[in-house]
Formats: C-alpha cells, structure tokens, sequence
C-alpha cells in the first residue's frame, strides 16, 4: 500500500499583512508575482494620507484628527479618555478640535494609552 504523497513546496514568498492582527501567508514563489501584480494595480489607485484627510486636518488640524481616529479605533469615548488621562472631557474636545494644541507631555500620554509613537500627536506635524 502506497502512502498518500506530500506536496512540498521548494521555494515561498512570505507576505504579512500588519494590522491588529497580522497575518502571515506563504506563497510558491511561482505564483508570487501574480499576487505582486495585484497588489501594484491597487498601488497605482492609492490616495496619500495627507490627501485622503485634507479637508479634516484643515478643519481640525492634524493632531486632532489623529487624536479622534486613536480614540475612534479603540473604541473610547471623550469622557473614558478624560478618566484614563485625569483630565477634563472639555480638555479632549478641544484637542480634536484643534482648539487646544497637544504639547509634548500630554503627546507622550496618548501615545501612552494608544502604544504608538508621541510624535503623532504633536502639532508641530501640521
């Protein structure tokens, strides 16, 4: 009796895929460049962060439109924020709003609570 045989693949191309839940796919390296392929024609269909949101950082300003895309992402309200960080829901607002900058100490707070990097939220990137 013959044993069923293992398909082994000599050569893959690793693609992940970042988010809040990378993903790891192996590829034979001879269909990589059609998934190549596909991912250039969306490329060429791309618009760039700072085109995509202009209307929001011209309104509310950079730090603010990041700062309410954070809180949106994880799902916080302006008063929880507030209570994470012991200040005054107003104080939050305000920030989105572009009506408050966002000074270094508070930009390395959020970064804080949304684990990414303080520079994001610093007014300077306006």
């Amino acid at each position: 009796m013959s044993e069923p045989m293992r398909k082994t693949l000599t050569e893959v191309v690793q693609i992940t895929i970042e988010g809040k839940r990378p993903r790891l796919f192996l590829v034979p390296k001879e269909k990589a460049r059609s998934v190549a392929n596909l991912i250039e024609e969306f490329e060429s269909n791309t618009v760039s962060l700072e085109d995509a949101f202009k209307d929001l950082y011209d309104k509310f300003s950079r730090a603010g439109t990041t700062l309410h895309g954070f809180r949106l992402r994880d799902s916080l309200t302006q008063e929880e924020l507030a209570k994470i960080l012991v200040v005054k829901q107003s104080h939050i607002s305000e920030m989105e709003r572009g009506v408050r900058p966002i000074g270094k100490q508070m930009a390395m707070r959020l970064a804080k609570v949304f684990k990414t990097d303080y520079r994001s939220f610093l007014t300077a990137a306006d």
